[in-house]
């Protein structure tokens, strides 16, 4: 087959992700299988606290950008609206997949071969790290690791055409204590895929070859992209997917030297290993206009860690990263090869001793490419009988572990989240007291020079922001000691910043309005959130900038079940 060349016209493809509903027990899924990522494995047990929005399937974007082709992207259909567009007549269509939606993407290729009998299907996505994935759903081909190159490959394009970085919001559908969040979600950057560190557990790595593909090689690449994007949507704010984004010290320091050279100052959310952020310098995160990090740091013993956290003091960086106004995502991995009953509370204590803005807690799970599925094959210890929906590991473990039988992991689970919540507060409330610690040290600081004047503004601004939210926590915090805590960190803003004012009062009776509807609504129907279909058209020949030709159409799904 030679796509690009039919009937002497561009190929027509069609990109999709996998149907809804998500997070409901069905045929085709698990209701710990959210659209959400935050929702389903960061502040899951924060009630109507936790930070609720959908991210776009970007690789589809990325795709569909980067080939002469005319390209639909369904994000987020409905089974439904999937067989609808199937309808319309495609040379390819490509499924996009992740292992615990096995069921889904199966389902979807037999719907292709019912309804676009024509269409060559094409699977990407983690999920084609399934072994034997060529025999379990029928499909035409598989691209596995970055797919750029493969499907450009596949359609008979030059693989090593330059890269087009799509524009593109990091995320859906913002909101937090049923509050929606004001103005524009940030922008989509994606420097490269893969990291070299390539940790025995960690899938993203291994999928990628245990290699970083950069896509943005430069600090000058990054800073034009950045650039470009801010001036198209509209804000200079960044959600960077990176696996480690600071591990190219030089990059990073390049495009730093290029926002101050220019007064562009830009705002990132970025991921980044420990010692890589020990290398790149905690107060050149500031200058750089880092506000968000989220840190694997895994275990607090030697046997359960790695290289990457070798001589880390993890609690004074976190500690030295709130001072200087960076919110911190700490990660940590439960019911690992060394836990017992007796030891795992250690891993679990240490982690929320950390004090983080927000922590992941996730059950070890050994992923196909990886090192540890390979060991735990080789050991006969996977568990054959537990179907792909399973491995998510957000319930149940995908191995046999000697002390974890039965529903043991998921109590430690819901026990490790609970705690958290409930030691440290709501991770709002962190995130606005991280905010004004960041501008409190630098209004501290002497000799500021302009640059982090401008940083101390946006620390300032960001406390204003969110404090609001404070209204309702001082009001309905998950105990006690937030409730006191919120109430004493509205004083201290308000004394360092002044008070609210007329706006800022209305601003807090509204938020209260808000959360008081959420509550409600959680009472009443539950708290599961559908994300709206989004479909995006490009068109063959007009597509170098990265830009749809035409603006997204939206087609709004259920918003709730």
């Amino acid at each position: 087959m030679k796509p690009s060349s039919m009937a002497g016209r561009p190929p027509r493809i069609l990109l999709s992700g996998v149907f809804g509903p998500f997070g409901v027990d069905d045929a085709f899924g698990r209701k710990e299988n959210l659209m959400e990522l935050f929702h389903n494995q960061v502040t899951k047990a924060q009630g109507a606290a936790s930070f609720r929005f959908h991210h776009r399937s970007f690789g589809l974007y990325f795709l569909a950008a980067n080939v002469d082709a005319d390209v639909t992207v369904l994000d987020f259909p409905s089974r439904e609206r999937f067989v609808r567009e199937l309808r319309k007549g495609w040379d390819v269509v490509g499924i996009s997949f992740i292992m615990p939606n096995f069921v889904k993407a199966r389902e979807m290729a037999r719907l292709v071969r019912l309804h676009a009998p024509a269409a060559k299907i094409v699977l990407g996505g983690h999920g084609t790290a399934i072994e034997g994935i060529e025999e379990q759903i029928e499909c035409d081909h598989v691209i596995r690791g970055e797919g750029i190159r493969g499907l450009r490959a596949f359609l008979h394009q030059d693989p090593d055409a330059p890269i087009v970085h799509p524009v593109l919001p990091s995320a859906q559908r913002e909101s937090i204590l049923g509050v929606p969040l004001l103005g524009k979600p940030a922008n989509l950057l994606v420097p490269g895929v893969g990291c070299v560190n390539a940790c025995r557990f960690c899938c993203t790595s291994h999928f990628f070859g245990r290699a970083y593909t950069p896509f943005l090689p430069t600090g000058k690449d990054l800073f034009e992209t950045a650039c470009r994007i801010a001036d198209a949507r509209g804000t200079d704010e960044f959600f960077v997917m990176d696996e480690n984004f600071l591990k190219d010290r030089d990059r990073a320091s390049q495009l730093l030297e290029l926002m101050e050279r220019h007064r562009r100052p830009f705002g990132f959310q970025v991921f980044s290993s420990a010692e890589a952020i020990q290398a790149f310098g905690i107060d050149n995160l500031v200058r750089l206009g880092v506000n968000f990090l989220w840190i694997g740091v895994e275990s607090a013993t030697r046997e359960g860690n790695y290289a990457k956290n070798e001589g880390v003091d993890a609690p004074a960086l976190v500690r030295a990263l709130r001072d200087r106004g960076i919110s911190v995502l700490a990660s940590g991995i439960l019911c690992s090869e060394h836990h017992t009953p007796e030891n795992i509370g250690r891993d679990i204590d240490f982690l929320v001793g950390l004090e983080p803005d927000l922590v992941q807690f996730m059950l070890l799970t050994p992923l196909p490419v990886t090192g540890l599925y390979r060991d735990m094959q080789r050991d006969g210890l996977l568990r054959e009988d537990l179907p792909f929906e399973e491995w998510h590991g957000q319930k149940e473990l995908s191995w046999r572990h000697p002390a974890f039988p039965g529903d043991q992991a998921a109590r430690w689970l819901e026990e490790a989240f609970r705690r958290d919540h409930e030691v440290n507060s709501s991770s709002m409330y962190r995130m606005v007291e991280t905010a004004f610690r960041g501008w409190q040290r630098l209004a501290e600081m002497p000799g500021r020079d302009a640059w982090l004047d401008l940083r101390m503004e946006r620390l300032a601004k960001r406390t204003r922001d969110w404090s609001p939210t404070l209204a309702v926590l001082s009001r309905h915090g998950v105990n006690e000691v937030e409730r006191q805590r919120a109430r004493a960190l509205e004083l201290r803003i308000a004394a360092a910043l002044g008070p609210p004012g007329v706006t800022g009062t209305a601003l807090r009776i509204a938020v209260r309005g808000f959360a008081a509807a959420w509550r409600l609504r959680m009472r009443m129907v539950g708290d599961v959130l559908q994300p709206a279909t989004i479909v995006t058209r490009y068109k063959a020949g007009a597509i170098r900038r990265g830009v749809p030709v035409a603006a997204p159409v939206r087609h709004l799904a259920a918003a709730s079940l």
